[in-house]
């Protein structure tokens, strides 16, 4: 990808951005509830009128959306996403404190998704309609059809309550907390990817330049390993990245269930107390880390494959 190319999607993600806080904006600020009733409740304190009148007028409430818009708006450029009204804390702070905790669950069930998906897509590509085939391809289709929040139960109710082997909250942010999460969301993961694994192997496996080399007497496990899994790989990338930004954006459902730490936990909290200036942030971290995601999968195409690079 040339710099042209690079400096045009960069544009392109700026433009995105504006786009999505505005409707982001718009949206909670037609939605339902009072910014200052819920700050006031959460610090225990019960609203009257007369000091929702004041506390509208200090946080700028009762100004026209636009000029709201605009000053919010200049806030975030200056990386100012406001206060959150039910914690008191800057809304980048909380954010900042939940993503480390999120990369390291992300990293884990990446690994985990990748030791299971990699071997379990090959050996099914390569035994195609065999009965390990078969066994594959039903386990995976089981995979994928189970949602996250019954296997993350199942998960809990045998390791957690019955052997006891891991904790039940995940208070702290350690290897013995977060296998269970990462556990979870790497099963969904696996049993698709396996399934595209496969379909990528299998299409690489009818290449001409497979038949050429078996020709050759090339061994087969050289073949698979050295040719046909690169080649595979790039139908892949752009899938992996999509994952990827959603992990990173924190999946709300399986954090919920084992109460760990993570942005998707922060998300649910958010949303449940009405705490717009946090719902906003996270939206805009959420779209900033798609858009970028996307953009380094495809800078990656150049550099993995010689064939796609753009001639100067």
């Amino acid at each position: 990808m040339s710099k042209k190319k690079i400096i045009s999607r960069l544009i392109q993600i700026v433009v995105v951005l504006f786009g999505i806080s505005f409707l982001t904006f718009l949206l909670t600020y037609m939605s339902p509830g009072d910014p200052a009733r819920t700050m006031l409740v959460a610090t225990g304190v019960m609203p009257t009128q007369e000091t929702l009148d004041t506390l509208h007028e200090q946080m700028g409430l009762n100004k026209p959306f636009v000029e709201q818009y605009i000053t919010w708006l200049t806030n975030c450029l200056h990386g100012d996403f406001g206060t959150s009204y039910s914690l008191g804390k800057p809304v980048s702070e909380l954010l900042l404190a939940r993503l480390w905790p999120t990369i390291k669950l992300t990293l884990l069930s990446t690994a985990m998704m990748m030791i299971l998906a990699v071997p379990l897509g090959t050996l099914s590509a390569v035994y195609k309609d065999s009965p390990i085939d078969y066994i594959i391809r039903n386990i995976t289709f089981l995979g994928v059809s189970l949602p996250n929040f019954w296997v993350g139960l199942l998960l809990m109710l045998v390791f957690c309550v019955q052997l006891g082997a891991f904790p039940v909250i995940c208070s702290d942010c350690d290897f013995k907390s977060m296998v269970l999460p990462a556990a979870t969301l790497a099963i969904a993961m696996a049993a698709k990817y396996a399934r595209q694994v496969r379909t990528a192997v299998l299409e690489e496996l009818n290449q001409d330049y497979v038949i050429g080399a078996k020709a050759r007497g090339v061994k087969g496990w050289k073949i698979l390993w050295f040719n046909v899994f690169p080649n595979s790989l790039f139908p892949l990338i752009t899938m992996f990245g999509l994952s990827l930004g959603s992990l990173l954006g924190g999946t709300s459902v399986v954090e919920v269930i084992f109460s760990y730490p993570g942005l998707g936990n922060l998300a649910v909290s958010a949303i449940t107390s009405c705490d717009y200036n946090l719902i906003q942030g996270y939206v805009l971290w959420i779209a900033l880390i798609y858009m970028v995601i996307n953009l380094l999968v495809d800078i990656s195409y150049n550099f993995l494959d010689p064939r796609m690079r753009v001639k100067r």
